[in-house]
């Protein structure tokens, strides 16, 4: 049995609403395209045979767009922002710098500081060079400087590495694995006013009280 329930969609979400899949959905609701759902849990569908065929990790999200799977949050961001042509949410090719550059900053060094830190891991001063991000200090001072240069990461224009770097900012203002500083919550503010954030926030916070009320 199919874990869709319509074949004939081109794009579908697989995701669980208590999990960075929240990325992904704010990212289809920015980019306005149909999608389907598929809700796994952790331990059981999550792990199903089927769905390790689409994501052999096991782990959400995951997106299917016209038999092509995609994972990791920030190559779901940046493949969606390449085939939505209602929205410009990439910037032309010629002026990607900032925009590959600072994606990738978050998928890499940024989120390795924070997950190190959250789980109490320090590097020695010797061994910071073995690390890619080398200091969690380090990174956070290089992002606040880099947020307080302008409205977005690209300039003034809202793009996929927003949302993308906007997901860890927000999660890091609100449950302090960021420092309290101007520049994240300003950023956090921006971005939370958008109408397709708060889209799909309501569709996961919906999906989180159905399930804690069954």
């Amino acid at each position: 049995m199919s874990l869709v329930d319509n074949p004939n969609c081109a794009l579908t979400l697989y995701t669980n609403p208590m999990s960075r899949g929240q990325i992904a959905r704010w990212m289809l609701e920015e980019t306005e395209l149909e999608y389907q759902q598929v809700i796994l849990e952790y331990e059981q569908s999550m792990k199903s045979a089927e769905y390790l065929s689409i994501n052999p990790m096991g782990k959400v999200p995951a997106i299917s767009h016209e038999g092509k799977v995609i994972t990791e949050c920030a190559a779901i961001c940046a493949y969606l922002a390449d085939i939505t042509t209602n929205i410009t949410l990439a910037p032309a090719i010629a002026d990607r710098a900032d925009y590959y550059r600072w994606l990738f900053f978050a998928a890499g060094p940024l989120e390795a500081a924070i997950v190190n830190r959250s789980l109490g891991v320090e590097v020695s001063a010797e061994k910071q060079r073995m690390v890619g991000y080398g200091q969690y200090d380090m990174v956070v001072d290089v992002l606040a400087k880099k947020l307080s240069e302008s409205d977005y990461i690209c300039g003034s224009h809202f793009t996929a590495a927003d949302v993308y770097i906007g997901s860890h900012v927000i999660w890091g203002t609100l449950f302090g694995s960021l420092p309290e500083r101007s520049e994240f919550s300003d950023y956090a503010a921006r971005l939370t006013n958008r109408s397709a954030y708060l889209r799909a926030k309501s569709i996961d916070d919906q999906l989180i009280q159905a399930r804690e009320n069954s």
